[in-house]
This record gives C-alpha cells, structure tokens and sequence, in this order.
C-alpha cells in the first residue's frame, strides 16, 4: 500500500431512491443541482444542493438513458444531451420528450445493444461507448467506443469490448483515459490539443481485485477518482497510474462519482444478493468531502 494511502468512510447515504442501476452523475453548475440516472428504470434524478434530500425530483422517461451532458449555448433547464439507445439525442426536460441527433449506425440501429458511459471532449465532441442491453442475456463483446463530431459525423474508434465505462481527460487535456470494465484495466492515450486524434496507446491503471472498474472522475491534481462495482468503495489513483487512496461505502455495487466542489458525490445499483446492509444501501447516492475539486466537464458543440 502506497506511503500516506487516505481512507474516507462513509456509513450513510445522502438519498437513497432504491435505484436499480444509478449511474452518470452530472454537477449541474447554473442551478447547483445533481443530476443522475437509474438506467434500468428509465429514470432521471435531480437534487438541489442547496435545499438537500427533500428536493429530489424525478422525471421518468420511455427510453433508457446512459449519460448526459450540458451542450453548449444551451439551458440546460430546457434541454440536455442524452445518450440513448440508439445513439445520441437531445431531451427536452419539460416534456420528458426526446430526437436524436446522431445514430451510432444509420437506420434503426442494432436493437441487440445501448449506449453506455461517455463524455464531451476538449474539442467539443462526444465520446460514447455502447454494450448489450439488458435483457439479451450475457454481455458480449459486441461493444464499441464512438466520437461524434456536433451531430454530423459518427466515427468507431474501437470495437469488440464488452462494457465500455468511462471516459475523461487529464487536467491540461494532454491525455485521454478510458475504461473497459471487463478487462479491469483504464486505458491511455497521448490526446492532440490540434484535431483531438489518439496516440501511444497504454494501460495506464489495471484493477488487482475481485470487482470491476465502473466510473470515474478526474481531480484538478490529475488523480482518478474511481468507483469499483462489488467492492464496496471508490479508489483514488495517482497521475502515476498508483493506487493512492480509497473511499469506503457500506454497499458493494458502486457505479460512478462526480464532483461538487470539494465533495465527492457517487452512485450506486442495487445489491439483492448482498448482505443485509449493501441491500438496503444499494441503489443510493452517497456524498463525501475529499478535500478537492474535480477538472470541470467539457459542453458539447451541437452543430447543424
């Protein structure tokens, strides 16, 4: 264990909705709000931080959504960017009602997969990754990673993984991480500030553990904050590529992290075949101070 390793616990959750699958927290800076997602149910979750755990509301949608992402020159009040089951589309928060703007493949799409993890990069573009859906029984290795350019172009930059997970950038923007849950290992690259391409692929993080590496966050110091899913806690990894840190959660499925200042808020799925405490935490959103704040998240450029 690295020389001063730091340890959080945290033993309650900030709310806890019962999610089946929570996932893609989002700080929402205009309105101090928190959004985040129950996958499986279709659901979009916010929370006011100033007002706390009584203000959640939920919006309850017909589309399973993934991810989402402020788009530049837009309130996100009115519209955000989602990653559906298709490709990528813009909701219109007060309807609930959403269009895509991009297609992972033209025509319908492959109905045997979704959209996973993804963010906007320096540049503006989203990176998304898809996966089996649910209820196709195992996942395959039939997933890919996709960048699309404002909504006209569409471009598969890798192929044949089976749970593509986050993706984000270090704090100058040099580097580009991503993670492939499965294979328990992050992933780097050399990211150009010119046209945004990839090179000198690397690993730069592989998992020791029983779990998987779901999401993560990127601090302004450049160290990872990295949710681990049946382990019960987040992990903190050095610009190095060095386990540093862990938080500890009191339930094992955990899925994603977002900052809010010098807090770290993580999401969480349920946990039915869990103890008796990881049951009844599963599903919740935890809220933790870790005594830094995290690189802001890039806005998509919508062009038309």
């Amino acid at each position: 264990m690295a020389e001063n390793y730091q340890t959080w616990e945290v033993t309650e959750p900030y709310v806890n909705l019962h999610d089946s699958l929570g996932e893609g927290p989002y700080y929402e800076k205009g309105t101090n709000t928190v959004r985040w997602l129950d996958i499986a149910r279709k659901q979009i979750h916010t929370v006011s931080v100033t007002e706390g755990p009584e203000s959640v509301k939920t919006q309850q949608l017909d589309v399973r959504v993934s991810v989402t992402a402020d788009i530049e020159g837009v309130d996100p009040k009115e519209k955000i960017l989602i990653g559906a089951k298709f490709g990528l589309a813009i909701l219109d928060r007060k309807t609930g009602q959403y269009e895509y703007i991009t297609r992972f493949v033209e025509g319908e799409g492959n109905p045997r997969t979704r959209s996973n993890d993804g963010a906007a990069d320096p540049h503006g573009r989203f990176w998304l990754g898809t996966m089996t859906d649910f209820d196709l029984g195992e996942f395959q290795p039939e997933g890919s990673l996709v960048r699309f350019d404002g909504g006209q172009s569409v471009e598969t930059t890798r192929q044949s993984i089976t749970i593509p997970n986050s993706v984000g950038w270090s704090p100058d923007g040099s580097i580009m991480y991503f993670t492939q849950t499965e294979a328990g290992t992050v992933f780097a690259w050399d990211y150009s500030a010119e046209d945004g391409s990839l090179s000198n692929e690397r690993v730069f993080y592989k998992h020791q553990g029983t779990g998987g590496p779901d999401g993560f966050r990127i601090d302004v110091q450049g160290n990872m904050w990295h949710a681990i899913y049946g382990e019960s806690r987040v992990i903190k990894i050095s610009p190095e590529g060095k386990l540093i840190g862990e938080i500890k959660l009191p339930t094992r499925n955990i899925t994603c992290t977002q900052f809010v200042g010098t807090e770290l808020f993580i999401t969480t799925a349920s946990d039915p075949e869990g103890d008796e405490q990881s049951q009844k935490n599963g599903g919740a959103l935890f809220r933790v101070d870790v005594g830094t704040t995290g690189v802001e998240p890039f806005e998509f450029k919508l062009k038309k």
